[in-house]
């Protein structure tokens, strides 16, 4: 932690709350053009596997589970298990991704792409651009784990560096927790 006690550098977090006030200008946006025609939604809404999405919601949580496991272990410097750790939380990047992958060919094949209507518009748009944190939290989240493999060091700058990459995929974490039951679950 940095000398503030707040884990990795400011930077980060000016970052971090930046894309969260991205994310929560597109929620506003979907929310309002939902109240447009909420039917239209509601019906759209029951097109979605309910079941991958929630199974989504689980991998994400388990990987924030591993992710505090594998920061733990830096902390302690043992980094075999961190390595471990950062390798299965990378792995859980992947079941999400390929569950999304799933979930979008049903979608397309069903027609319901992101041109059929505003709702399938801004699912695309929403789990689509918080798909792509995803993909670069698997990239973040493989440093992580090289880095550990070669036993880098967990103090100074190199602990920042570590909780700076834990910090990110909590967000990526956070953001689908809001995404989920908006698009998933709000009548």
């Amino acid at each position: 932690m940095s000398s503030s006690g707040v884990p990795g550098e400011p930077g980060l977090w000016v970052f971090l709350l930046g894309d969260m006030a991205i994310f929560a200008i597109m929620f506003v946006a979907f929310l309002f053009d939902r109240a447009k025609d909420p039917e239209l939604y509601l019906m759209s809404r029951e097109s979605l596997d309910l079941t991958i999405g929630l199974t989504n919601t689980m991998v994400l949580l388990t990987s924030s589970l591993i992710v505090v496991i594998a920061l733990r272990n830096v902390r302690a410097t043992a980094f075999g298990r961190a390595t471990w750790a950062f390798a299965g939380a990378a792995l859980c990047a992947v079941v999400f991704t390929a569950l999304k992958a799933v979930e979008y060919t049903h979608l397309v094949q069903e027609g319901h792409g992101p041109d059929s209507n505003p709702y399938f518009m801004w699912l695309f748009i929403l789990t689509g651009v918080h798909l792509a944190h995803v993909a670069l939290g698997f990239v973040v989240l493989v440093v992580l784990m090289l880095r550990a493999r070669r036993r880098i060091r967990s103090e100074g700058s190199g602990r920042v560096f570590y909780e700076g990459g834990t910090c990110y995929w909590h967000l990526v974490d956070l953001l689908w927790m809001m995404l989920f039951p908006l698009v998933y679950l709000v009548a």
